[in-house]
């Protein structure tokens, strides 16, 4: 059995972190593994959404301190390893499709980053979610530019200098979770939310999962500049073309992905 196992269903593929023995904690092993699905993934034509799960009772613990996240790989390796980590936070985004995170269990540290990283985040009722980095000395640097992106400052820094874990439907309302299901329901919603997304054009949401990202930083004028060729952009699409057709046809679109 792999680090990371996979399953398809309805134009979505399903990914399980596989170390539930370590909690799913990331060795440098694990994010090279997650890496590689992600890039096969990518190239699958059949494939609409994603789905980033855990085996075992938890989503993720973090970064694995028993492995080079830790330091065993020596000063240059560990740091080069911890570098993989943050390119992997930058990946997710840049996947043309779009990524749910579904919370089976607690999702800590680098775990907690991991989900934050992707597109939409459902979350186990009984899940937590934290960044106890501090209890050990340690100070969760590179997630900082994900949890940025989603907990407003006070609460953010609250939870970094102390390290609590929040439940998932605190963390909803703070702003990193979607949806909160019924204990043990995570992922059966996660794939369900998949689903219904995979039902749309898959290159108007590549299209507009692309914008989303690219504009978020951008002032009001400098967003709307960017947008206006990608509207043209779309408007060009064959699925564009398809999905008018049927509204006006009162039919169901039959999406050709491009």
């Amino acid at each position: 059995m792999g680090l990371i196992e996979r399953e398809d269903e309805n134009g979505v593929a399903v990914l399980f972190l596989n170390r539930p023995e370590r909690r799913n904690a990331l060795s440098g092993e694990l994010i090279g593994e997650i890496e590689n699905a992600l890039n096969t993934v990518e190239r699958d034509a059949s494939v609409r959404a994603v789905v980033l799960s855990g085996r075992g009772k938890g989503f993720c613990a973090g970064g694995d301190l028993a492995d080079g996240m830790g330091g065993s790989e020596g000063f240059i390796g560990s740091h080069q390893q911890r570098g993989r980590y943050a390119g992997l936070l930058a990946r997710l985004p840049k996947l043309k499709q779009p990524v749910i995170a579904a919370l089976n269990g607690d999702a800590l540290g680098g775990g907690l980053g991991l989900a934050l990283a992707c597109d939409l985040v459902v979350a186990d009722a009984e899940a937590q979610l934290g960044t106890p980095e501090i209890n050990v000395g340690l100070f969760p640097m590179i997630i900082l530019a994900a949890l940025q992106r989603h907990v407003p400052r006070k609460a953010l820094m609250e939870l970094v200098l102390t390290g609590a874990k929040v439940s998932a439907e605190r963390a909803q309302s703070l702003g990193m979770v979607n949806r909160v299901s019924a204990p043990g329901q995570a992922l059966a919603d996660g794939k369900a939310l998949a689903t219904e997304i995979a039902s749309k054009s898959p290159v108007v949401a590549a299209l507009g999962k692309a914008a989303f990202y690219a504009v978020e930083d951008l002032d009001y004028e400098s967003a709307l500049r960017y947008l206006h060729p990608q509207l043209t952009l779309n408007l060009m699409t064959e699925d564009a073309a398809e999905g008018v057709s049927a509204f006006l046809s009162r039919r169901p679109p039959v999406w050709k992905g491009r």
